[in-house]
């Protein structure tokens, strides 16, 4: 079977969803499939050069679209890009060929569904819809918008007429399904859930002692909170803000790789009380990341109040991977608190409660085999479900499944890889 992925992120680019994108066509590629990626310039990345228009990698065909940097780093310029990448992905897919037997189109740009729809209209090509961020949802929750703007009720009007023509329904989190059978009750039978993954191979739990990144960093003494990933509009970063000022004279160390829109009202807030306990690092290089992140003694997750559903933390996965005690700050509801807890690998904090992160941290430093403990469990839930190739087969399955489901034509080779995936 022929697929075609639709995403505006991709690598070299620094976004997560591009790297959970590559892996995942690199993986279809290896299980059989013939993959291409429609794929924007780096945005993120956008002070790298432009990447190369067309090559293959690893068997994966990527197109790139010549999309905007114009305002890379502010919400208004990333939707413009968003738009012209629609744009240009639809002019080139006026090519049958380019469109494959299956489109899988994310969420990356947020509308780019209501493109996947009108490929449907215009040339009858089913495509699957992989819901990584609900919007326009996100926007409500953050204020940006009302919930009941005319912009918002029409937005979610074409999401639901997009989630009803789709094939299948791909989402990160149960409370995700939830939240979207909650809007269009028709879902309910076409919606999987399939985690996001990490990468087990690459990233090992490993001692502090070990660790070149950690004694460069001074951290290899001193216990270490890690914050590594976006400091977004979508984060709970206030509750570790609050956590360090009463740890202020703890012998502890909170570090933040990454940044995003509340890097700065952090710095400031650090600044102003003459916090000694923080410091402030930029994202590193993808060779560096598996040493960056087991600098640590507890890796934290968070997601402010009332985007339960909305998001999904990639970064959560690698903190289960590192093999270090994780703790979430979530509502009561989260799907992360519910992993935590059947992991036994942390707990999980309630927004604001940060007196609660706060005395979680100080158990942890004075009671290092508890650390150890935590971190063997968090290392084997992440090994037993949310490996590369378990999440991946999913995929694979559920594609491969729909294929003969939609009367579609599959070469010989690709039938021989279908009933082996069936077997």
């Amino acid at each position: 079977m022929k697929i075609a992925i639709l995403t505006q992120f991709f690598p070299p680019d620094y976004a997560a969803t591009g790297q959970l994108i590559e892996e995942l066509a690199t993986g279809l590629t290896e299980r059989g499939q013939e993959v291409q990626v429609f794929v924007g310039q780096p945005g993120y990345a956008y002070d790298q050069p432009l990447a190369t228009p067309v090559e293959v990698q690893n068997g994966v065909l990527i197109r790139r679209t010549r999309t905007s940097r114009i305002w890379p780093e502010r919400i208004r310029g990333r939707a413009v890009g968003g738009l012209l990448y629609c744009l240009r992905a639809l002019v080139k897919l006026r090519k049958r060929h380019r469109q494959g037997d299956l489109l899988l189109v994310t969420t990356e740009p947020p509308y780019l569904g209501i493109l996947a729809l009108a490929l449907k209209v215009l040339y009858r090509r089913p495509y699957v819809s992989l819901i990584y961020d609900l919007y326009p949802d996100v926007v409500a929750a953050l204020g940006v918008l009302p919930a009941d703007h005319w912009l918002i009720k029409f937005w979610q009007i074409l999401n639901q007429q997009v989630w009803r023509q789709a094939e299948a329904i791909i989402v990160l989190s149960s409370t995700m399904q939830d939240l979207i059978v909650a809007q269009c009750p028709e879902t309910k039978g076409k919606i999987t859930v399939i985690h996001n993954w990490t990468d087990l191979e690459s990233i090992q739990p490993l001692p502090k002692s070990e660790n070149t990144f950690a004694r460069e960093q001074g951290l290899d003494q001193i216990f270490t909170i890690l914050y590594s990933g976006n400091l977004g509009r979508c984060h709970d970063i206030e509750t570790i803000m609050e956590a360090a000022l009463i740890l202020r004279e703890a012998p502890v160390r909170f570090v933040v790789i990454g940044k995003g829109a509340k890097l700065r009202p952090f710095k400031a807030f650090v600044e102003e009380r003459r916090l000694n306990n923080c410091l402030f690092l930029p994202l590193q290089s993808k060779e560096m990341i598996p040493y960056s992140l087991t600098a640590c003694d507890l890796s934290l997750v968070s997601l402010d109040k009332g985007m339960e559903g909305l998001i999904a933390p990639s970064k959560f996965y690698s903190c289960l991977a590192v093999g270090r005690p994780v703790a979430v700050i979530c509502e009561p509801h989260s799907y992360l608190r519910q992993i935590v807890e059947a992991a036994d690998c942390g707990r999980a904090i309630v927004n604001g409660d940060a007196q609660g992160l706060a005395d979680f941290i100080e158990t942890l430093r004075q009671r290092p085999e508890m650390v150890e403990r935590l971190g063997r469990r968090a290392r084997d839930y992440a090994e037993r479900h949310f490996s590369r190739d378990h999440c991946i087969d999913q995929y694979a399955d559920l594609l491969t499944g729909l294929a003969p489901r939609n009367g579609m034509v599959i070469p010989p080779q690709s039938k021989l890889d279908y009933e082996r995936l069936k077997r």
